[in-house]
């Protein structure tokens, strides 16, 4: 029978937070130092094949956004079936998550690829920019069955508590990059023979899909270790269309907020597009930067919604609300830590990508003025893994494609063009999106768990 690793009704929210979200802010710590090799020598190779590198993010999004999405949608629902000790339901559901995952990868795949290229002449990109573009992008699309896979398993083992083994993928991943990018990026000779040839660009996509291929392999076994496949019989298999409705009603808000969150990135670049590929390249390598910045408050949200989410199904909402205070008490401390020194040495930073004095300028620009962004983040996050851990997603949703759409185009326009701030009206741009998006949300948020604990008491009183 399987076992949460953590049992989150119980004991110190303080500890249990600090216990998950460590591990996993370490592990997205290398996760994002995994991007910021792949944008070190993408930089190291051309100006073109950094901006390539950025025209391909909102695509790499879209890829990731179906699993991370169904991760989501198994995160929560197991969490709150282990909150319910219901074990034979986790593994009916995590079966039924990975039929679902890979059936919808592989149509997801076929539009991706059809439409990639129609999608960067959007962003006046040709020639050279549009081909190595396509390139890398098209392998991460090849191999995205297992993104999907790794984002399904990891939910399955955060929803245990477990954020240890991910973590240590992570780290493995990193380290194994470090090497395989330059190697399949450069090639690899002996004298005169040719052992592994220079494959440019799309040898940091194959670098990273060998490395996700290898990690699929790992969380499998972690899962194995954990009990959950332990009497599994073909059954399982079949397709339920109980289990995947279920899947997709707590999934789906999850994968759209990404797809529209990519739609979002595509919206920022092409309005940046207007700027030049200096303004591209900026964009993408202080983006880098940002989300180092970030990564303890993501371990924050893993932690929050696994602890939310079990204690919904063993309906303690009192520690809901506590945990859900504490993050943004943690989440406040980190925002001066680590934005801190970013204003500080952004320039330093960015050289570490580039040389080119433009790029710089409007990069240090970005970072400088992200500075005032940075806490709207992470009410953006801890309010939507608490809406997650209770079952309620679909607010996540309104609230990305307003953060993601009409926002944008009325920020952007009005402080880049009616105001002529040019590129730096696009920074103060993001900032006010983040910020009226992240305060729509917490008000909702507040409202549904204040909701929930008034009918929760009333129930209690009329038992009595």
């Amino acid at each position: 029978m399987s076992k949460p690793v953590l049992n989150l009704t119980q004991g110190s929210i303080t500890r249990h937070i600090l216990t998950m979200a460590v591990p996993a802010s370490i592990g997205y710590f290398f996760n994002t130092m995994y991007n910021f090799t792949d944008t070190f020598w993408a930089g190291q190779s051309s100006t073109t094949a950094l901006a390539a590198l950025s025209l391909s993010f909102p695509v790499y999004i879209i890829v990731i956004a179906f699993g991370s999405g169904i991760g989501s949608g198994v995160s929560g629902i197991i969490s709150n079936l282990f909150g319910k000790n219901q074990s034979e339901k986790v593994k009916e559901y995590f079966i039924q998550s990975i039929i679902l995952g890979l059936s919808i990868s592989a149509g997801a795949a076929i539009l991706l690829y059809t439409f990639m290229n129609p999608l960067f002449r959007l962003f006046h990109a040709d020639g050279s920019l549009l081909k190595e573009a396509g390139a890398y992008t098209g392998i991460i699309i090849i191999g995205s069955p297992f993104f999907i896979l790794n984002f399904i398993v990891n939910g399955l083992l955060n929803a245990a508590g477990d954020t240890k083994s991910f973590s240590k993928f992570l780290i493995a991943g990193f380290i194994i990059n470090i090497f395989l990018d330059p190697l399949l990026l450069f090639g690899f000779s002996l004298g005169s023979i040719q052992i592994i040839p220079a494959l440019g660009i799309p040898g940091i996509a194959l670098a990273t899909v060998l490395v996700q291929a290898g990690g699929t392999l790992y969380l499998f076994l972690c899962v194995r270790s954990l009990g959950t496949l332990k009497g599994v019989t073909r059954q399982y298999f079949i397709p339920q269309k109980k289990a995947m409705k279920e899947i997709l009603a707590q999934g789906t808000p999850a994968t759209l907020n990404m797809i529209i969150m990519a739609a979002g990135v595509f919206v920022i670049t092409y309005y940046i597009s207007d700027f030049g590929k200096s303004a591209i390249a900026a964009y993408g390598a202080a983006m880098r930067i940002e989300q180092i910045a970030l990564i303890p408050t993501i371990g924050l949200n893993t932690a929050l919604a696994s602890l939310t989410g079990q204690n919904n199904g063993a309906e303690k909402s009192e520690r809901i609300t506590e945990g859900f205070k504490t993050t943004l008490k943690m989440g406040l401390l980190i925002f001066f830590v680590m934005m801190t020194p970013v204003m500080i040495f952004a320039r330093e930073l960015l050289s570490i990508f580039t040389k080119d004095p433009d790029v710089l300028r409007i990069g240090v620009l970005y970072l400088r003025i992200q500075f005032v962004s940075f806490y709207s983040y992470i009410l953006l996050y801890q309010c939507g893994a608490v809406l997650q851990g209770i079952k309620r997603p679909s607010m996540i949703l309104w609230t990305g494609i307003y953060r993601q759409i009409p926002a944008p185009f009325l920020f952007f326009n009005l402080f880049a063009f009616y105001f002529g701030l040019g590129i730096t009206g696009i920074w103060w741009g993001i900032t006010a999106v983040n910020w009226t998006a992240a305060l729509i949300l917490l008000v909702y948020t507040v409202k549904i768990l204040r909701t929930r604990k008034n009918e929760r008491t009333l129930a209690a009183a009329e038992t009595i």
